[in-house]
């Protein structure tokens, strides 16, 4: 297998990627707290990681991704109120949104995707034995992780403490250290609360990807329980900083071998977040553009870097993206031979550098110019079309954009009632066609042309595009 870099947040370095065992890799991604519809900082993650996943299989891995959903929290039970829903109801919309979403992004499956509340007995174990340690302790509203008693605590981070990024801390005055954080929260009036030994209550932000990552994940023979954890650049601290925590003082193994964080996406050079009321949701942005050109634009920038999202980067990538789909019009209707190899190798030695997707982008390029320039010379070379739709077959397996149907493609954006119209009126002109009236299937033709629709005959039948 090729080396692999990845630039590892803990330690501030790229680094070698060296797996756990040699043949599987194991990953976990902080998903979404449910309670609203996905935004672009929600999709860049996916698509960081996703990436992450696709690399790791084409370098020959089996890779056992999770992503979970936090369908317990504060702003969960906020929405239950605000429109009198249950719990049920709220999370499980938000949760089949964003599986859409994810679907249109181009998203692999995950292996496994734990929700909080069917992982609450993991979580109370955890728990019991932290404070059996006497590293958790109970107060008069929660139970809380003591910091002070993990001599490791910051080190993730390198920090100790943020007032700034400090999120979901409890502040009580019976807290033995300001730091400290909930690990579960007793019951309060119109709340959702849950049995456990310790008191009837419900489980802090931190403590979920613990437990659940113990549960569904961890190897036991191992110093470290998985191979990578993934999440946004803000999750570091506090949120993957107190998961390792838990999970050292707990367990007495590590909880990740390394960490990587992917960068916002800002507007008006603010992070994008639902409390700052800046947050473009994906579901209106899916209207005016293909998930396949969001990927595409989300990828166009190294997945560590911050993004300023404007309208204008994102419509030059769908025209960027554009010219690789006219090259698989060029070759439509014909069958996949062996991918060129070096073509292969230099996407991989790009990718598997710490995910430059910069350079792979340029190879792209590359390919798309060079196969125009083999085609004019040689239209008619079937060896060489098979090539380049391997070529292309590898791309959207690695980097998840260039699958769609060359014609469906260019026509996104037509309603479903002018795409009827526009089938009807190709089907008219197939039947002018049979019956030898070339002046009727011509002034079809040219119907079509005047609503911007070009047509091809190709031996698979008439497709079409909106230009």
């Amino acid at each position: 297998m090729k080396n692999i870099y990845f630039y590892d947040s803990s330690k501030k370095a790229k680094v070698e990627f060296i797996p756990l065992k040699k043949d599987i890799i194991k990953i976990y991604v902080c998903g979404p707290t449910v309670y609203d519809n996905s935004h672009l900082g929600h999709a860049r993650s996916a698509i960081a990681f996703d990436l992450l996943h696709r690399v790791l299989k084409a370098n020959g891995y089996e890779v056992i991704f999770a992503k979970n959903f936090t369908d317990i929290d504060d702003k969960i039970i906020k929405k239950m109120n605000e429109e009198n829903k249950s719990l049920e109801e709220i999370t499980s919309f938000y949760i089949n949104n964003y599986k859409s979403d994810m679907e249109a992004l181009n998203i692999l499956p995950n292996t496994f995707e734990p929700k909080a509340t069917e992982n609450l007995e993991a979580m109370q174990e955890m728990i019991e034995d932290l404070l059996s340690k006497d590293i958790a302790y109970k107060t008069d509203d929660s139970v809380y992780f003591d910091v002070s008693k993990d001599i490791f605590y910051g080190t993730l981070s390198n920090q100790a403490s943020d007032d700034n990024s400090i999120a979901r801390v409890e502040i009580n005055k019976e807290k033995r250290n300001s730091s400290d954080f909930a690990l579960w929260k007793f019951e309060k009036t119109n709340d959702v609360s849950y049995v456990s030994s310790f008191g009837k209550g419900r489980p802090g932000w931190h403590i979920e990807c613990s437990a659940m990552i113990k549960k569904h994940l961890a190897y036991k023979d191992e110093p470290f329980q998985i191979d990578i954890h993934c999440g946004g650049a803000d999750l570091l601290f506090p949120h993957h900083e107190n998961e390792a925590s838990q999970t050292r003082c707990s367990t007495g193994q590590n909880l990740a071998k390394y960490w990587m964080h992917n960068g916002f996406v800002n507007i008006n050079g603010e992070k994008m977040s639902k409390s700052l009321g800046n947050s473009f949701f994906l579901k209106d942005v899916l209207k005016s553009y293909s998930g396949e050109v969001i990927r595409f634009y989300l990828l166009s920038t190294s997945y560590r870097t911050n993004i300023n999202f404007n309208e204008e980067d994102l419509l030059a990538s769908k025209k960027r993206l554009d010219k690789l789909y006219r090259v698989k019009k060029r070759v439509y209707s014909i069958a996949s031979s062996n991918i060129n190899k070096q073509f292969q190798d230099s996407i991989l030695d790009a990718l598997n550098d710490d995910l430059n997707t910069a350079l792979a982008f340029s190879v792209i390029d590359e390919f798309i110019n060079n196969s125009n320039d083999s085609l004019d010379r040689n239209p008619k070379d079937k060896s060489l079309k098979q090539e380049i739709v391997a070529n292309i077959n590898f791309i959207e397996n690695v980097l998840g954009f260039g699958g769609t149907d060359a014609f469906e493609y260019f026509q996104f954006g037509i309603d479903n009632n002018t795409k009827n119209k526009i089938e009807e009126l190709i089907e008219k002109r197939s039947k002018a066609k049979i019956e030898k009236d070339f002046a009727k299937a011509d002034s079809i033709r040219e119907e079509l042309a005047n609503m911007n629709i070009s047509i091809m005959d190709t031996p698979s039948g008439v497709v079409w595009e909106y230009r």
